[in-house]
């Protein structure tokens, strides 16, 4: 008992030391390097008690886990990017639908895309949001029945349900199990809102029959259309997080969607050149305890960071150093580089899209 007393202690005196030394300035130059160089290349996660710091496009987390690899109902993509990481309420949450989905729903397995870098943050591409580990990007394209390769995570597109030059879904692509995989989510009490395409919530306003409750979470949005977002609120013991507004009443099937069908919304941006708010925000930007997550100490392994939920397989064991090793060996001819988007377009499908998205 005594050495265990021992050991707690010293472990709560590290912790301290690290909040110690956040809370001092005795760094000026590094509050004013860009917060997303600082992430960006941080591995592995902040090792104390999980919580979130900041809103969903301005803030960092702290305890954040992987989501395996690979699961019997789910492949992570894009494994180069590191960004498998999230709150553990946000991770458990994504397994389980992936579980429930293919037991009750029809739908055979998530290909996760983006959830959070490891201490979350702003990210050196892509994402305005997804920094305080509460957001996730899961495909509409299903999982395979093999396991895909590390080359083919990197490479495979996610499949448009939206009409070539449109803004509708294509029926060809769509299925009825789509809108079941969306109805899953919503149902899950933690989530508060989903994100799809306009032409998305315009196909589930005019087929969905019965209970449409869960219609008011799914949230027309730019982009989107070939992937979801799904995003749960706040989690009890972070005070420092910054909730999201409530969603609007009502099935947001009224003038509100209507509008995402004129063309104000798809103008382009008049200034596309102006910088995006990842490469403005500083250190000092963030909420101050994220300088504590940055400083904090990792755990000893990626693989001991790795959530271990129920109906989890082992993890492949590949570390993100390799996983990077064997992205480099793609063929370049085959695409758009790996780090510059998680969603890479299948070839001939062009949608509007604007040049300007406001935070996602």
């Amino acid at each position: 008992m005594r050495s265990f007393l021992k050991s707690v202690t010293g472990f709560a005196a590290v912790v301290a030391s690290v909040m110690a030394m956040a809370a001092v300035d005795a760094a000026p130059a590094r509050a004013e390097e860009l917060a997303k160089n600082l992430f960006g290349h941080e591995p592995l996660p902040a090792a104390l008690p999980a919580k979130s710091y900041g809103f969903y496009s301005k803030g960092c987390f702290s305890g954040g886990v992987a989501i395996p690899t690979d699961g019997p109902t789910w492949q992570a993509m894009r494994l180069s990017r590191n960004r498998r990481w999230g709150h553990p309420t946000m991770i458990a949450l994504v397994e389980k639908l992936s579980r429930d989905a293919a037991a009750k729903d029809g739908w055979p397995g998530l290909l996760i895309g983006d959830i959070s870098q490891p201490r979350g943050g702003p990210m050196l591409t892509g994402h305005a949001s997804h920094q305080i580990g509460l957001d996730a990007d899961i495909w509409l394209t299903p999982m395979p029945a093999r396991p895909l390769t590390v080359a083919e995570r990197e490479k495979i597109s996610s499949v448009s349900m939206i009409k070539k030059k449109g803004l509708t879904v294509d029926d060809k692509v769509w299925t009825p199990a789509h809108m079941r995989l969306l109805r899953r989510a919503a149902s899950y009490p933690e989530v508060e809102r989903i994100l799809v395409h306009p032409g998305i919530k315009k196909k589930l306003c005019d087929t969905v029959t019965g209970d449409r409750t869960w219609l008011r979470k799914v949230r027309p949005f730019w982009g989107h259309d070939s992937h979801f977002h799904i995003r749960i609120g706040c989690q009890p013991g972070s005070p420092g997080c910054k909730k999201q507004a409530a969603t609007t009443p009502g099935d947001g099937c009224d003038k509100s969607l209507a509008w995402w069908f004129t063309e104000e919304p798809w103008r382009p941006n008049k200034d596309p050149d102006a910088p995006k708010a990842r490469d403005l925000m500083t250190m000092a930007s963030l909420p101050k305890e994220c300088r504590a997550v940055l400083a904090a100490p990792a755990p000893a392994s990626e693989l001991a960071a790795t959530y271990r939920g129920p109906g989890s397989v082992t993890d492949t064991g590949t570390s993100i150093a390799a996983v990077i090793e064997q992205a480099d060996t793609i063929d370049p001819e085959a695409g758009a580089p790996i780090s510059a988007n998680a969603f890479l377009p299948t070839d001939g499908v062009k949608i509007p899209l604007p040049q300007w998205r406001p935070d996602e």
